[in-house]
């Protein structure tokens, strides 16, 4: 490895010289703009704005763009007589436990090597406090022009450093966190810690960058003149509602089985049906309950029209004593009209 950075460790009174190293590298595939039609490479070319000349990098310096636009020219003379005392130095300022540090500000890692043999024996004692204690150290550097924040701990028997970032470079979590209040049941928690579980632990050394091989492969196929069939990708029905307890209790089903381990019982994930479906399948009841209520009001005037009818009867079945008493009366006067008549002698004729 190639150190980018020479300097000391300030450790109280003592100095201990050391290198830089990067302590990662990055193996991301990249890719060369092209012109879709001819196939040539599309380049950026420096240019100045003012006399339209293309410029190399020793032409090339650097400013600070004002809010009104205008560039105010920093040479780096300008900056070297700024007064920087960990220009060269990663100055210790404390030790403190190592969870007291924020994982988001955690940077870049490098790997600081002891720089002679009379740095050797200042480095292993540091290496060893640090050890021992179960600390870490907190330091300030210097490094591409800015004064940086640094975490140094122990890595087999290298002393690491790790970029951190300040304080008021962490964003706060503003409107992040769901809005609505959500209730957690015992189950499901019991569920959650049955499948944490069961998955287990992992080595790392074991993971692999999947989408990268394929890439490559990819990249190996067109090269040699042969495009493989794209495969679709499968389906993992993301973005739907479920039913909660039985999708942890078939995700530890399923990694049980994936452990060799028995699995109990299947249990099935329900979909759930949307709010909006839900009130959508509710109208048609509005619907019943207005037929209901016509039929109920269609009953009351079929019964208020027959006890209409009932009260006319009754009225008239009131009425009818004395129209009969009327009708015996004159059928009795009209039989005695007639009896007389028969009974009366008839007068003869006279000669």
């Amino acid at each position: 490895m190639r150190s980018i950075w020479n300097g000391a460790i300030s450790f109280g009174l003592v100095s201990i010289p050391i290198k830089l190293f990067n302590a990662t590298e990055s193996h991301s595939i990249s890719f060369r703009q092209i012109h879709t039609e001819d196939g040539g490479r599309v380049r950026y070319r420096k240019v100045c704005e003012l006399d339209g000349e293309e410029l190399d990098a020793s032409e090339i310096g650097k400013a600070y763009e004002d809010a009104d636009g205008s560039l105010v020219p920093i040479t780096d003379d300008d900056l070297a007589a700024l007064p920087l005392p960990t220009a060269r130095t990663i100055e210790i300022v404390a030790f403190v436990p190592a969870d007291s540090i924020d994982p988001l500000q955690i940077d870049t890692a490098y790997y600081l090597s002891a720089s002679g043999v009379p740095a050797a024996k200042p480095y292993t004692l540091l290496r060893e406090a640090l050890k021992r204690s179960r600390k870490v150290a907190v330091a300030k550097f210097a490094l591409r022009g800015r004064e940086r924040l640094g975490m140094l701990r122990v890595v087999d028997d290298v002393i690491a450093m790790h970029g951190l970032l300040w304080p008021d470079e962490i964003r706060a979590p503003e409107g992040v966190a769901p809005d609505s209040a959500v209730k957690i049941r015992d189950a499901e928690l019991d569920l959650a810690d049955a499948l944490m579980d069961t998955l287990g632990e992992v080595d790392v050394d074991s993971l692999h960058d999947d989408y990268r091989e394929a890439v490559e492969s990819l990249i190996a196929s067109k090269a040699g003149g042969a495009l493989p069939p794209a495969e679709a990708p499968e389906s993992k029905g993301g973005g739907k509602v479920i039913d909660l307890m039985a999708a942890l209790e078939k995700s530890v089903r399923a990694a049980k089985e994936a452990r060799g381990e028995e699995a109990a019982e299947p249990a099935e994930v329900t979909e759930l049906k949307p709010r909006k479906t839900a009130a959508r399948k509710s109208a048609p009841a509005k619907k019943t309950a207005t037929k209901t209520t016509s039929a109920k009001s269609t009953s009351a005037k079929t019964a208020t029209k027959s006890t209409s009818k009932t009260a006319t009867a009754a009225k008239k079945s009131a009425a009818s004593p004395k129209a009969s008493a009327a009708g015996a009366k004159k059928s009795t006067a009209t039989t005695a009209k007639k009896t007389a008549k028969k009974a009366a002698p008839r007068k003869r004729a006279s000669a």
